[in-house]
């Protein structure tokens, strides 16, 4: 609460006259999920979002939806953005804005007893990923170019959870997902998955927001600039185990083409 205290009196803007209207769909921490034990919605992006409608002296106004209904909703005008660790991609940008505040990339895992030690030794075998994401044609992309005369099998799952269940069960051998979610993996299914290699992608994370309103989006710009200026970014970084996934700027569709 001292973070979004600081904030509240760190940027002034005026008043909204409704709560922020944010989208996102609680399946992926540590960016943003339930917590199984008390069903209370928590992570990075949670904390972000809560801190931006501080800044903004307003609310939160959650609205929980699957993951492709985002740009659409933001298009209607049903809500004002979307926070899922979210890529900042070109084909998303014809579309929407981002406000960029991350960085991600993805990487290859697979259960603790895969005798797989190296990512040469993935190829051939079924790799599983989010299909709402470019994590499909990255892997594609990666067999191509490192797996000649054996390529991977990549498969599209309906999200991070049913990738690792999916795993759990044989169906696919290596999942993929963003290098922000292997540190919670570990930590919450800990002798269960391990990481293969290092990030082969490297994506900048944004707020996608709707291109009719730029001086919302200014003003959600503006405030997390002031968390990154202030400490309060560093602060979450930090609480979330993702020190290595922050950058210095907060940028409007900064990520490179």
């Amino acid at each position: 609460m001292r973070i979004l205290a600081a904030l509240a009196c760190l940027i002034a803007v005026p008043a909204m006259a409704e709560p922020l209207r944010v989208a996102t769909y609680p399946n992926y921490p540590p960016m943003t999920y339930r917590d199984p034990a008390t069903n209370q919605r928590l992570g990075f992006d949670v904390d972000m979002a809560e801190a931006i409608a501080v800044s903004l002296a307003t609310t939160v106004d959650w609205q929980e939806m699957p993951f492709v209904q985002f740009i659409p909703a933001l298009q209607t005008g049903r809500i004002d953005m979307a926070v899922d660790g979210i890529g900042d991609l070109p084909p998303r940008r014809e579309v929407v804005d981002f406000v960029d505040y991350f960085r991600t990339g993805a990487i290859f895992f697979v259960m603790s007893n895969t005798p797989a030690k190296t990512e040469a030794d993935l190829c051939g075998l079924k790799v599983g990923a989010s299909r709402s994401t470019s994590w499909p044609a990255d892997i594609k992309a990666w067999s191509n170019a490192h797996c000649a005369g054996k390529p991977m099998d990549a498969m599209g799952t309906e999200g991070s959870i049913d990738t690792r269940t999916q795993m759990r069960t044989g169906r696919i051998d290596v999942g993929v997902q963003g290098s922000e979610t292997i540190g919670y993996l570990m930590q919450t299914d800990p002798g269960v998955f391990r990481p293969i290699g290092t990030a082969f992608t490297e994506v900048i994370g944004g707020i996608p927001m709707a291109k009719t309103d730029p001086k919302l989006r200014e003003q959600v710009r503006a405030s997390v600039q002031a968390m990154m200026d202030n400490g309060a970014y560093k602060t979450l970084l930090a609480k979330w185990h993702l020190e290595d996934n922050g950058i210095p700027t907060a940028t409007i569709n900064g990520a490179k083409p």
